[in-house]
């Protein structure tokens, strides 16, 4: 069944139509009505696979700055509505001159990388803890600590390209140790490789999804904060590339969507069965597997926590949200630093 909680629909079966009645999007498949949505409480909605919807919604989602994002059926973003310029022209002008000065730019994509590397690092540690001991848990440890001096290298480089080579650097060394953070695992369940565009294994499979659902939600999040999703400051800006958003997903990445598939395998509530492999090598998972994964996803969004930096307990599927506002605010100059948040 396709889901609302924190505020974003999901819509995941093949063929769906969302049309508008009045203030509500109807969802209808096979020309039955299936849900109707106030659109009071949506604040984005992510279309996975072949999923039509209709120029009159579109026109009222716009009107109420809630994006619309087309996804592929392993979640890669292939399009976007939202409103041109929405969240005032002030704070566009000055994210655009901040994406022009090398200074805070660099500055900026240091903090991204450090609170990525921290997360990942807490992840390891955690594996490391809920083991029984051993090699495993040791080689995690080793993980963890080594781990440390690229946060320490990332805090101090003045080279951009450099800060980019530290992250790669980072990524590779926890990914080496991914499959000791799911000891347990079935042969088609162990992690070997990050491959992606397209994922070559359930796994991998499964993290891209959970990455693209991330880039949807930060997304609508910064558009929400009044920022432009395309221009970045870690990653390049492309044609149609999200890059702000791709920035702000690099923190959460380890936390929300690594954390959550180390789960789902731990806890045996994935098996091979729950995934197709496509023409050409691209596994990806089942229609009825993926309904029920990201239903799961959701309710893990709404376990409450409380915000390192900002001192207050909300969803931690709200943190991007929250994140973007401290974005918006150092930006526009309110705030010295941008602090990312970090998960114990």
């Amino acid at each position: 069944m396709d889901e609302v909680q924190l505020n974003t629909l999901y819509i995941v079966t093949e063929g769906a139509y969302l049309h508008r009645d009045g203030q509500t999007a109807v969802i209808e498949v096979e020309k039955k009505v299936v849900g109707r949505i106030p659109l009071h409480m949506i604040d984005s909605i992510a279309a996975f696979g072949r999923i039509m919807v209709s120029p009159q919604l579109m026109e009222v989602c716009a009107e109420n700055h809630i994006a619309i994002n087309f996804l592929t059926q392993n979640g890669r973003i292939m399009a976007r509505v939202d409103t041109p310029g929405g969240g005032g022209v002030v704070l566009r002008k000055a994210h655009y001159r901040r994406a022009d000065d090398p200074v805070f730019k660099l500055e900026l994509a240091r903090a991204i990388v450090a609170g990525k590397v921290q997360n990942c690092r807490q992840n390891l540690q955690r594996s490391a803890r809920d083991g029984d001991g051993g090699p495993n848990a040791d080689a995690l440890r080793r993980a963890a600590d080594l781990l440390v001096y690229n946060v320490e290298r990332a805090q101090k480089t003045l080279d951009m390209d450099e800060l980019r080579g530290i992250e790669g650097d980072a990524a590779r060394l926890y990914f080496e140790h991914f499959a000791l953070m799911t000891p347990d695992a079935p042969e088609c369940l162990q992690f070997r490789k990050r491959t992606r565009q397209p994922p070559l294994d359930p796994i991998n499979s499964l993290l891209s999804l959970f990455y693209s659902i991330l880039t949807h939600d930060c997304t609508a999040a910064l558009v929400a904060a009044g920022l432009d999703p395309s221009v970045g400051f870690l990653h390049e800006d492309r044609p149609g590339r999200p890059s702000l958003a791709l920035d702000l997903v690099e923190e959460f990445r380890p936390f929300l969507a690594d954390r959550f598939v180390i789960t789902l395998i731990n806890r045996k509530q994935v098996g091979e069965s729950d995934f197709v492999t496509r023409p050409g090598g691209a596994v990806e998972l089942a229609e009825a597997a993926r309904k029920r994964i990201i239903a799961a996803f959701q309710e893990r969004k709404q376990e409450r926590r409380q915000h390192p930096y900002l001192d207050q307990e909300a969803p931690i599927g709200r943190f991007m949200a929250l994140q973007a506002k401290i974005m918006a605010r150092h930006i526009r100059g309110d705030l010295k630093h941008y602090v990312p948040v970090l998960i114990k």
